[in-house]
Order: structure tokens, then C-alpha cells, then sequence
């Protein structure tokens, strides 16, 4: 039997936020249980792990859809599961094998669990691991729990950094990743279609890269507002539902000075969203989709076609929680404004109720 090494007492339940296939959301004790945590055995602390005292997880959209449709494309929730997988803690425990970590050490957790054998693994793009597990994704449990064992190697030392920006690292992750195969450059004019946090994040970053202009879309004008007050120099433009894609479009060059910018990223994974950026850029520009959306779509072929338009994807992201701490650290990136609505993990229920209104202005929920 291995031992660990603890630094202060593990005496709350192990609570966690679940979801099941009858679109039910609860809080009750989960894994690993209070006993085995203080125990610290080897078999709930495996050589290379840690255990960690989550303090902060953010509410993605993804939680909100497992929760209220019980699937995103093909993978579905199937039996009682545990949603989550923005957050950041506090090391507890460490098993002996671990030596770049010690308890007290503040991280921040990458959800993907990898099989290091693969061709995607092998070669650095690791989001595409053909065996990943990905905490919160049905089957496997995420991280909204109090305490969890993850791997050491996904745990990522933030410093001093808060707790929410440590969860909030998840998020930006999926924006570095845009932006890097994206190719934003420094002048760049650049559409951002949604401003929910994943636009909202992915605005910051293209103030950050130089983008300019910037136009940003979304059908609220609240989430707009408060785009302004990330980026005031980014303009907004409030999407008009009963236009069509191209009228859409239209009416967004007109937003940017009747000049069609060169890259869009689409941030919404909506259909009518993805064929308006599609009309939106210039010839030989780029839509990019961080957004997910529906199994299948219609897309505007030919005007892809006679523009020379690159349709570009993103799933997740890999090599990017580095860059993303050392942006926070240094002030690059600042995201703590982000941050609209807090609850006790105990209060679960009402924030992801919170978070899914559309009428309750959240833009990020943090549970705590």
C-alpha cells in the first residue's frame, strides 16, 4: 500500500452535481468518499495522482445542454453523471510518485485524460486522443465535486492566481486554440458571432492580438453591453432574427464600415450563425467554428466556393494551458469580469438554473 502526504484535514462530505437520462439535476455524496479521502489508500489515490480540494467550477453551456437535452451529438447521458469540468483547487494529497507538487499547491485542472499511445498523442495534438477521457463527458464523471483525485500531470501550478481564474483557464483554452489555428493577426479584422463567455473570452484575446476592427454579434443586447465594457473598442451589432443569412451579413459589413472582414470566428455552433459568417468575410477569408452545434447542417456551398472561403474547425484543445496561465499572470489577458453570478456547490440546482436563463444576465456562473 503506497502513502500520502496530506496538509490539512478532509472532514466535508464529498459532494457532487449530477444529471441523469430523465433531465433531473441533483446534489448528493460522490466519489472518491469521505472515508477513502482521509484514508488516503492506494487504491483511491493511484502512483501519479493527487487529491485536490476543488474551490471554483465554472458552468459551461456544454453542462447546461448534458443536463437539459442529455446528449451533444453522440455522446449521451446514460446513467446518473456528474457534470463539470471548468475548475481549480487546492493540491490535499500527493501519492509519493508525484514530486512536482506538494499539498497547498494552487492548480488548475485540464479535464482530458489521454492514452499517450495514439497517433493525435504521439503527434501533439492530444485533443483528438482516440481512447480520451473527458471529465463531464458521459460516461466519464466531471469536476464538479468537492474533492477529486486527477493526475498530477494535468494539474497545472497558477500561483497566486484566484481560484476563478484558475477555473476560468478552461474556457480561455478553447479560445487560444481558436485563435492559433485561426491565424488572427495583428491588424486583422475580425466578426466574432455570439457573445456568450466563449465569445466573450475569444474577444479579449483578439484585443490582446491587435485584431482591428472588431465586430461582435449576438442576439442579446445585454451580452452585447457588456462586450462593450471588455472591449470598448470592439463594435456590436445585435443580430436580427427575421433576416436571412446573407441580409444578416449584409447588415453586419455595414457594421464595420461596409469593409467584409478577413477572418470570422463563430462562437455559437448555430446554423443560420455559421451561413452568416460564411456571407460575411471577404474573398479567400476564413470562417472559423469554436462553437458545437447540431449533428448536421446546410451550409452555403457555393459562396464558399466562389470566394474561396476556408470552413475551419476546432475541438477543444490541446498545449495551451501554459500560454494561458502565463497571459492571466501577467495581466495580458483579464478575465475577472466575466464572472456575473456565485454559489455554494450545496446551492448547485439554483445556478445551473441561474446560468441556463437567458433573462437572469449570467454570462459565468461560478460554483464554489
Amino acid at each position: 500500500m503506497s502513502t500520502t502526504t496530506t496538509i490539512e484535514t478532509i472532514s466535508k462530505p464529498n459532494v457532487g452535481v449530477f444529471t441523469n437520462p430523465e433531465h433531473k439535476l441533483w446534489v448528493e455524496e460522490s466519489k472518491p468518499n469521505l472515508d477513502s479521502l482521509k484514508k488516503g489508500n492506494s487504491e483511491d489515490l493511484p502512483e501519479g495522482y493527487v487529491t485536490v480540494a476543488i474551490k471554483s467550477t465554472g458552468i459551461c453551456g456544454s453542462d447546461i445542454h448534458f443536463w437539459h437535452a442529455g446528449a451533444i451529438g453522440p455522446m449521451v447521458v446514460t446513467d446518473n453523471h456528474i457534470l463539470g469540468h471548468e475548475s481549480s483547487g487546492v493540491v490535499l494529497a500527493t501519492h509519493p510518485s508525484v514530486t512536482h507538487l506538494t499539498p497547498g499547491d494552487r492548480v488548475a485542472i485540464e479535464p482530458g485524460l489521454i492514452c499517450n499511445n495514439c497517433e493525435p498523442c504521439l503527434t501533439g495534438r492530444y485533443n483528438g486522443c482516440e481512447k480520451m477521457q473527458f471529465l463531464s463527458t458521459p460516461p466519464v464523471d466531471g469536476l464538479l465535486r468537492r474533492y477529486v483525485n486527477h493526475p498530477a500531470k494535468w494539474c497545472h501550478k497558477i500561483g497566486n492566481m484566484s481560484y476563478e481564474n484558475g477555473a476560468l483557464l478552461e474556457p480561455l483554452s478553447v479560445a487560444l486554440a481558436g485563435m492559433e489555428r485561426s491565424g488572427v493577426k495583428l491588424g486583422d479584422s475580425v466578426l466574432i458571432c455570439g457573445a456568450g463567455p466563449i465569445g466573450l473570452i475569444t474577444l479579449l484575446c483578439c484585443q490582446a492580438a491587435g485584431a482591428c476592427p472588431i465586430v461582435i454579434t449576438d442576439v442579446d443586447a445585454n451580452r452585447l453591453s457588456y462586450a462593450t465594457k471588455l472591449c470598448p473598442r470592439a463594435k456590436t451589432h445585435k443580430v436580427d432574427t427575421s433576416l436571412s443569412p446573407s441580409d444578416c451579413a449584409s447588415a453586419i459589413i455595414s457594421t464595420f464600415g461596409d469593409s467584409k472582414p478577413r477572418i470570422a470566428l463563430e462562437c455559437t455552433g448555430v446554423e443560420t450563425s455559421i451561413a452568416t459568417a460564411i456571407h460575411s468575410v471577404k474573398f479567400g477569408g476564413k470562417v472559423f467554428v469554436i462553437g458545437v452545434g447540431k449533428p448536421d447542417m446546410s451550409v452555403p456551398f457555393m459562396r464558399l466556393s466562389t470566394q474561396e472561403i476556408d470552413l475551419q474547425f476546432q475541438y477543444r484543445y490541446c498545449n495551451t494551458w501554459p500560454r494561458a496561465i502565463r497571459l492571466v499572470q501577467e495581466g495580458v489577458i483579464r478575465m475577472e469580469g466575466l464572472v456575473t453570478h456565485r454559489f455554494d456547490i450545496e446551492d448547485s440546482v439554483r445556478a445551473f438554473e441561474t446560468s441556463g436563463d437567458v433573462k437572469s444576465g449570467a454570462v459565468k456562473v461560478m460554483i464554489q
